[in-house]
């Protein structure tokens, strides 16, 4: 049986787990002008593309820099990506760099301390 068979789509949501509820709220929909999502009339968190992003306070997880799994977000233009983090007065963990696989790869901390990748193709990679 392969994906195709068994449905899959996309990613539907991606729980982050936050210490402080109002300044997570402040980071995903101020700083970084993430729309709010909602799902039967209850904000759910914040899209990303077409993917939720969940902030979960009293929640079994914590922030942490070595999360597992990896969450890659991928953008336009890294560079640009992480020189707009930087304007923003986001903490940027992971300086861009050249991967031999054909990508510019990075990561930003968010206001709670977890760390989320980010990635663009190089030139002549598609992505």
């Amino acid at each position: 049986m392969d994906a195709s068979t068994l449905g899959f789509r996309r990613i539907k949501a991606v729980a982050l787990a936050v210490t402080d509820r109002g300044r997570a709220e402040r980071f995903y929909g101020d700083t970084l002008g993430l729309a709010p999502a909602v799902e039967g009339g209850t904000r759910v968190g914040y899209l990303l593309g077409e993917t939720i992003l969940m902030l979960k306070d009293n929640w079994y997880g914590v922030p942490t820099q070595s999360p597992n799994p990896r969450i890659t977000i991928a953008v336009e233009d890294a560079a640009r990506f992480e020189a707009s983090m930087r304007e923003r007065g986001v903490q940027v963990a992971d300086p861009v760099q050249a991967y031999d696989d054909g990508y510019h790869v990075g990561s930003f901390l968010d206001s709670e301390g977890n760390k989320l990748w980010f990635c663009s193709p190089r030139e002549g990679n598609d992505g």
